[in-house]
């Protein structure tokens, strides 16, 4: 085997360049002349001196030489070409290994005329025939060509001139003109040799049987002694006659076109073979591969399958979209017989590439439970095509880097070549999307972009991976409620699919600021979301009365944070005893609250009255009413016995234009009549409770808040704040040292001005003496301060709302 393998066909010589050797390393190609001086190869050197190089889908390149290549070396009937490859890893070329082949390949007797047809060059070679008198012919004196014609050359033969035949004229170049323009020319003893490239300038396109051909008409004169000679060195060769129909490849070529038999009167066929990567085939092995070659009267027609040996698949991209081509190398030699050239053999070597067909990616997942991995295959891939890229979670990283987000990529080969990689990724790494299904199922979805590249045309296409598995290892939320007499406690334990779950109480979204507005606590550590709420809340559900006791539930549930999907409910009940709604205080007020009970209907609690409808409630909710009255108002009655009285009355609730209650609720206050008790009393002349005045440091902060419930202060990077009149502003100042909670804070006088200066006028009196200012149109309104997870001294504080003023004099408005 080695990095080097080499095949001979007639007058054409192939070295391939083993993919195995080679794959992943950046190449220069030389060719190696008699002298030992090595010309690196290009597109345009190897076009005007016989050489062609392709790559196949396996990644191997291929070296064609003609015998009579520009560097080959003609002994007897053999001819030798010598190559130099240099191999390295980078493109800088630096490090290079040299490989250096010397291929030799027999020839066998040459035609009066051979014409080949390569993927990039036309090359027409004719018998040098002289003259029988001219070489009896001897000279006197030793030629000097040079006096009589410069531009030829004083060698025993050679070509001098080249006469190109275009229909609007004929041109006529000098060798060295030719050659420089991309012409290549050369003799031997016996023949002499036109190279053309299909981009020649000279090169026309001509039509037989609907195939167009690329035409070159010439005639090169060369001198013998001193004799002018002239050959025809017109080439043709076939650019079209591709058609694919069911399946199948069609290849005509017609025979004996006009440019190649010009002043011909009759042919004669002599042979016809054809044959794939420079190897004819057999009849038998045509027949093995499915292929058919007609040899008809006009026409040389080749029929392949696609898909058939001899021929490959390569991956194409087109638009984005990854597709495969076929391609097949075919060999095709016409050798005939006319009354012009005797004999000419012409070979034709054809590239033939079918259209793009799209193919689809595979990709498998197969699910390894016990070591929590995703094994994600994706393909078969032809040998052309290598995974470069992965873009995950929007980032894209070199496929070795993928490691660090836990990806491990392995690439298995086929006994065909072809190839497939598998990701392998942990169930639990970060980029692994996790959602509850259902039950106990949680779905596990990988989501990576992977990015290709083809070698050699560097196409690129991105193949998008989803794959989805299903695993038995979701573990809900659970919970747990109790009471404490006064609050409902519901406590939550986290499993592993709600990290994404918020909790809601019927559709109000429970958050930390919305939970302080009603007083609720919530707490959530992590593992465990814990939510307490007072008896009588808004949100508490009253779902049975008796005298004995109250039923009263709060229900939680869970829902999913994007789709807002409803996955867990939960709720905790207790009994409360009815002594929660009244109390009976010693100065004879009392205070009521009824409750609405579940499946109340239409009951507005904000009509609910006591006996004496004038009495109305003085706090409502959606399920609550509470009065707060005397005991000698709204209709009480009252009962005495010997130790005690009764106070009774009764909330009720009327329909409209109905004066029969259909809600009633009756309470009482007992008051005993007569009750001892043991005093001690001492008398002392203690003084009067005095404050003394005295002087010391606070520190004090005066802040504007952007709610009510004083939970967000305005930060400075949003001053100035822009009000509209009339719009509440609430504020809060704070004892911040010392920090004794024997201190109470009072606010004695507090006002506004036009500037930043307190002492610049106008001014106006917001509070005075610690109360609002009864001259204000809106009044100041304090505001409660109670304790809470902010506030540990709530006696520290002093929260009041004033609503947005400006300064006007009369009817003006007064500027600073």
């Amino acid at each position: 085997t080695g990095p080097m393998s080499l095949e001979c066909l007639g007058n054409l010589l192939r070295i391939t360049l083993s993919a195995e050797h080679f794959e992943d390393k950046y190449l220069s190609l030389f060719v190696v002349d008699q002298s030992g001086t090595a010309w690196e190869l290009d597109e345009a050197m190897a076009a005007q001196c016989g050489y062609s190089v392709t790559y196949t889908s396996w990644r191997s390149i291929e070296f064609c030489a003609s015998a009579l290549s520009c560097h080959s070396h003609l002994e007897k009937d053999v001819f030798t070409v010598t190559v130099q490859i240099k191999a390295s890893h980078t493109p800088d070329m630096n490090n290079a290994t040299t490989h250096l082949k010397s291929a030799s390949c027999h020839y066998g007797p040459w035609s009066p005329r051979e014409l080949i047809c390569e993927s990039n060059y036309m090359e027409v070679s004719v018998r040098r025939d002289i003259p029988q008198t001219i070489k009896d012919f001897v000279q006197d004196e030793p030629e000097d060509w040079t006096l009589v014609f410069p531009e030829a050359k004083a060698e025993e033969a050679s070509i001098w001139k080249i006469v190109f035949h275009q229909p609007e004229e004929k041109r006529a170049l000098l060798v060295s003109n030719a050659w420089s323009a991309g012409y290549g020319l050369n003799t031997t003893a016996s023949r002499i040799l036109l190279r053309v490239p299909y981009t020649a300038a000279q090169v026309q396109l001509h039509k037989d049987q609907g195939i167009t051909f690329s035409v070159l008409r010439s005639s090169t004169f060369y001198k013998y002694q001193w004799v002018i000679l002239m050959v025809d060195t017109a080439v043709a060769c076939p650019v079209d006659g591709v058609d694919y129909t069911n399946k199948t490849i069609t290849w005509t070529v017609p025979k004996y076109i006009p440019p190649l038999s010009a002043g011909v009167s009759s042919f004669k066929d002599v042979l016809v073979e054809a044959g794939v990567d420079l190897r004819k085939l057999s009849a038998k092995e045509m027949v093995s591969r499915k292929y058919v070659l007609l040899n008809e009267l006009k026409a040389i027609t080749m029929k392949i399958p696609i898909g058939a040996e001899g021929g490959y698949y390569k991956t194409s991209v087109s638009n984005g979209q990854l597709g495969v081509k076929y391609t097949i190398n075919l060999y095709l030699e016409h050798q005939w017989e006319d009354n012009k050239w005797r004999l000419t053999k012409h070979i034709i070597i054809k590239q033939i590439e079918t259209p793009f067909e799209q193919a689809e990616v595979a990709i498998t997942n197969n699910l390894n439970l016990s070591a929590r991995l995703m094994n994600v295959t994706v393909g078969t891939f032809l040998p052309d095509v290598e995974l470069v890229n992965l873009t995950i979670e929007g980032v894209a990283m070199a496929a070795p880097e993928a490691v660090q987000y836990g990806y491990l990529i392995h690439r298995t080969r086929y006994a065909n070549g072809s190839k497939a990689y598998v990701i392998q990724v942990p169930l639990d790494a970060p980029s692994i999307q996790k959602e509850y299904m259902r039950e106990d199922l949680r779905a596990y979805t990988l989501n990576v972009t992977l990015t290709f590249i083809t070698y050699p045309s560097s196409e690129t296409f991105v193949v998008p991976v989803i794959a989805l598995s299903a695993v038995k290892d979701a573990v809900l939320p659970s919970a747990r409620g109790f009471c404490d007499g006064r609050n409902l406690h519901l406590v939550l334990t986290h499993g592993n699919v709600d990290q994404n779950w918020l909790p809601f109480i019927s559709d109000w979204h429970l958050t930390q600021e919305t939970a302080q507005k009603y007083n609720y606590i919530l707490r959530d550590n992590g593992t465990h979301l814990a939510i307490s709420v007072p008896f009588l809340s808004p949100h508490v559900s009253y779902e049975g009365f008796h005298t004995s006791a109250i039923k009263a539930s709060f229900y939680l549930t869970l829902k999913d944070g994007i789709t807002l999907a409803q996955r867990r409910d939960f709720s905790v009940s207790c009994m409360f005893s009815p002594s929660k709604l009244i109390q009976c205080l010693p100065n004879g007020t009392v205070i009521i609250t009824a409750i609405k009970l579940v499946g109340g209907g239409d009951l507005d609690t904000a009509l609910l009255v006591l006996r004496d409808r004038q009495c109305k409630p003085s706090l409502v909710t959606e399920k609550t009413a509470t009065f707060k009255f005397n005991v000698d108002t709204c209709g009480t009655s009252r009962k005495f016995n010997s130790t005690s009285v009764t106070y009774e009355n009764e909330v009720l609730y009327f329909r409209p234009g109905n004066d029969t209650p259909i809600y009633q609720l009756k309470f009482l206050c007992s008051y005993a009549v007569e009750q001892t008790a043991d005093v001690q009393y001492e008398s002392k002349k203690n003084p009067p409770p005095t404050i003394k005045p005295g002087f010391g440091c606070l520190a004090l902060s005066l802040k504007l808040f952007k709610e009510k419930s004083y939970s967000e202060p305005y930060l400075e990077s949003e001053y100035p704040v822009v009000k509209y009149l009339r719009e509440a502003l609430y504020f809060e100042v704070e004892l911040l040292q010392p920090k004794d909670a024997r201190l109470d804070l009072n606010l004695d006088d507090c006002w506004a001005t036009n500037s930043e200066s307190q002492d610049s006028l106008p001014q106006w009196h917001i509070l005075i003496r610690g109360c609002e200012n009864n001259k204000d149109s809106y009044r100041t309104v304090f505001h409660k301060v109670n304790y809470d997870l902010r506030v540990k001294f709530p006696q520290h504080l002093k929260r009041f709302e004033v609503r947005m003023f400006t300064f006007v004099q009369g009817t003006s408005l007064l500027q600073e």
